[in-house]
């Protein structure tokens, strides 16, 4: 189990405990934040958009030359931008901070 803080766009903050081996998208999903997983967690849309805290950037693993592709066209994105559905749980990330952004836009719908 692992404990994660999202933080959303209104500034209030969310502590859930997390099962190792989810994505943050699926721990977002069960737990009813508004992150829609559009492509259901293929990497096929950017609507899992989520900002890491600066300090724990460097603890994920690395995103892949896909990630980084849809990262390119995903709106709002910094260099703390990864994609939640590419981002598992594991023992490690117990304490992991990420933030929600104001709004995501659905390329998946085209």
């Amino acid at each position: 189990m692992a404990t994660l803080t999202f933080k959303l766009p209104n500034g209030a903050q969310c502590v859930f405990k997390a099962v190792e081996g989810k994505t943050l998208l699926e721990i977002a999903q069960d737990n009813k934040l508004d992150v829609e997983g559009a492509c259901g967690g293929v990497m096929a849309c950017s609507t899992c958009h989520m900002i890491v805290d600066p300090a724990w950037i460097v603890k994920l693993t690395n995103s892949t030359e896909e990630e980084e592709e849809m990262l390119g066209i995903t709106w709002g994105v910094t260099e703390n931008s990864r994609l939640g559905c590419q981002i598992k749980v594991t023992k490690e990330l117990d304490g992991l901070v990420v933030s929600l952004p104001l709004e995501t836009h659905n390329l998946f719908d085209g």
